[in-house]
């Protein structure tokens, strides 16, 4: 059999002489596909040659075609020029949502005047920039370690807060455990840091009446926001420990501090995810494992013990039923297994007690 040609944008195929048996290479655009048959074990085949191409500017995955077994080579850079414009649209309308769910907490009656709704700017920058500088921290340090990562995609949703958050998309394959710790460890204290300085701003603004407890989702029924050890330590700091009612804009900082805890649970791909992952590595799985059953023991525990109204400790379910599902899709797994540091692995023990502080039993209680 005739050697195989190799695009000359890439390793050479003889470089895999002894690791994957090339037989038939092709290139379309930036893509180029190594068919063959692999000679070591699939993760080693990876493992081998990932730094090879990702010296030459290639991110490499091993996939499945019709049968046959094929390496593809990217280019780590490959990202799409000019405006982000799904980014943009996503962002601008959950500026729209979280402008009109600011109004419900300012009170503010648009039926009269639609304009007043750019009243409720300070409690929209603080939900915005809490997720956004969160979302930023993980493109950043994924952009350090040349993986692939799109700008935040932010979701509005008209909900207590106007969204659901944002998220950033990754491609390729993790280099280590030092890129997937600071990747899924930067937007967590990013976020933690955004979120101490709306809190502190927050509280320096006189109080809207009536906004805490925050909601009213009927005639009968209030929901209010517990708060977490952190908002207390934070008021206590600033003189304003034992206040019954807040500004909107500590509205944001609260979401801050839940939104990090429930990103820091060690399952699956959540930050807490790749930051235990980094830090325990196969370990990680056994640990993901009793997490659902927690969540769930928690919510039930609450509710037939306690006393706690199931609408209030509902969230604990549903959380259990969003871990097992992602403790069955399992965690990234980096190129290189090797060990993390041991400032890393403090850094991740005191970012899981800076979740724990943003933690409260029940986040949302229904009154009424």
């Amino acid at each position: 059999m005739s050697e195989p040609e190799w695009d000359d944008r890439g390793p050479p195929t003889e470089a895999f002489a002894e690791i994957f048996y090339v037989y038939e290479v092709r290139a379309d655009d930036d893509r180029i596909e190594y068919y063959g048959t692999p000679l070591v074990p699939r993760q080693r085949v990876v493992e081998e040659l990932w730094p090879a191409f990702q010296s030459a500017g290639y991110d490499l995955q091993f996939v499945r075609e019709s049968g046959e077994t094929v390496l593809v080579a990217e280019p780590s850079d490959s990202e799409s020029s000019g405006v982000p414009w799904t980014n943009v649209a996503l962002f601008l309308a959950t500026a729209v949502s979280t402008l009109l769910v600011g109004a419900a907490w300012y009170r503010i009656d648009l039926t009269s005047d639609p304009l007043a709704v750019l009243r409720a700017w300070p409690f929209a920058a603080a939900v915005l920039g809490v997720f956004g500088v969160h979302e930023m921290g993980h493109y950043v340090m994924s952009r350090y370690h040349g993986v692939r990562a799109s700008l935040p995609y932010f979701i509005p949703v008209p909900t207590l807060f106007g969204t659901m958050g944002a998220v950033i998309k990754m491609k390729g394959r993790m280099p280590d455990r030092k890129a997937l710790f600071d990747i899924g460890v930067a937007g967590p204290l990013a976020g933690l840091v955004a979120t101490v300085v709306v809190t502190v701003v927050g509280l320096q603004l006189d109080p809207v009446t009536t906004v805490e407890p925050a909601a009213r989702g009927g005639e009968s029924v209030v929901l209010r926001l517990n708060h977490p050890p952190l908002l207390d330590a934070i008021a206590a700091l600033t003189g304003h420990a034992g206040r019954s009612s807040f500004h909107p804009v500590v509205v944001g900082g609260w979401l801050g501090m839940f939104i990090t805890f429930l990103n820091m649970i060690p399952v699956g791909q959540l930050d807490g995810g790749h930051v235990s992952r980094a830090m325990f590595g196969e370990y990680q799985e056994t640990l993901a494992a009793a997490v659902p059953g927690a969540l769930i023991a928690l919510g039930g525990y609450l509710h037939f013990f306690d006393g706690v109204s199931l609408n209030s400790v509902g969230i604990w379910f549903l959380w259990g039923a969003i871990a097992l599902f992602m403790t069955l899709v399992g965690a990234v797994r980096p190129i290189d297994d090797s060990p993390l540091d041991r400032k890393r692995f403090a850094l991740g023990v005191v970012t899981f007690v800076l979740a724990g502080l943003c933690f409260t039993p029940v986040p949302i209680e229904m009154i009424g």
